[in-house]
């Protein structure tokens, strides 16, 4: 399947924006034995997978994968979680998305561990747009990206057509 858009991060580069970023994650989380690493469904879930390999190779810290799952386009809806909440009390939490673009996914994912009690949050986005219509930011990420609304941007992590697309 040939992608007719502007081919912007290859799949070497996406590589090293996950090894800067697991970096960034174990200096801001050196002193726990724990992390939860939350991976909005499909591609960040997918995303922290890939975070969580480079962490493993660089840090001693356990890790707890939990996928997250909402409605992009209503996430008021029923937000469910691999993992019962209550079971990443007192951890520190980081959410990881592929792209952030009006903030809306990543902030309501933030506020669904809001009703428990934690360490900190920490965003994670490999592709920020600064399209955010929501005061959240992403603590890490792969790159920034100034677009028009119009634009989209797509990542393919698999396969021969592996890379960030914008069209």
């Amino acid at each position: 399947m040939a992608l007719k858009k502007n081919k912007i991060k290859s799949a070497t580069d996406i590589h090293s924006s996950i090894i800067r970023i697991a970096y960034q994650i174990y200096e801001t989380n050196i002193n726990e034995t724990t992390l939860v690493l939350v991976g909005i469904e499909k591609k960040g879930a997918y995303l922290s997978k890939l975070i969580g390999l480079e962490l493993c190779k660089i840090s001693t810290i356990k890790l707890i994968y939990v996928s997250l799952e909402l409605n992009k386009k209503k996430p008021l809806n029923t937000i469910e979680s691999s993992l019962p909440i209550s079971q990443m009390e007192n951890h520190s939490i980081v959410v990881v998305d592929d792209v952030l673009n009006t903030g809306s996914t990543l902030i309501y994912a933030v506020n669904y561990f809001l009703q428990i009690s934690v360490k900190q949050i920490k965003t994670v986005v490999l592709v920020n747009r600064n399209h955010k219509k929501y005061p959240i930011k992403a603590d890490f990420k792969g790159l920034s990206l100034s677009t028009s609304l119009n634009d989209h941007v797509t990542v393919v992590f698999e396969g021969d057509e592996s890379g960030i697309y914008l069209s």
